[in-house]
């Protein structure tokens, strides 16, 4: 085996492992917002009014399903989409005072990680693997992921 062949061969090894971390740290951000979402069964779901908007979140009153009483000083993150006075679907995380947007706008919004994950994904394997059609899928995932994020906000 010539040693070009081993530069090429670890090469594509060091730029398949940046691949991979890059999605690995894309699902582990993604996964801290979304399994409060897509495991929202049997955690508390309500209504979320955002009285007013800081620098990193929104607070308001919130208006727990069924018999717990409503409380007020519950957290969400901000979103260019928050407005005040908004009326948002939510699940609270367990034992604290933060709750995550559920729905179609939620999932997607908790995934937003991840799809940036995947352009730069699509930008390594494109130029560091040369493998161009897995680079455009993985991109334009991340692309519609990122839009349609956009877009249910």
């Amino acid at each position: 085996m010539k040693r070009t062949d081993l530069l090429l061969y670890a090469h594509r090894a060091a730029m398949g492992c940046v691949a991979l971390l890059l999605l690995l740290a894309g699902f582990w951000s993604s996964w801290d917002t979304a399994q409060h979402v897509l495991l929202a069964k049997g955690r508390e779901h309500g209504t979320l009014t955002v009285a007013g908007c800081g620098d990193d979140t929104c607070t308001g009153p919130y208006d727990p399903e069924g018999s717990p009483p409503p409380r007020s000083g519950m957290t969400i993150e901000k979103s260019v989409a928050v407005k005040k006075a908004a009326r948002l679907p939510v699940v609270v995380k367990p034992g604290t005072d933060e709750v995550v947007r559920t729905g179609t706008a939620g999932v997607l919004h908790a995934w937003v990680p991840m799809g940036g994950a995947l352009v730069l994904a699509g930008l390594v394997i494109g130029g560091g693997l040369r493998l161009t059609r897995l680079a455009w899928g993985t991109a334009a995932a991340g692309g519609a992921l990122l839009v349609g994020a956009f877009l249910a906000l």
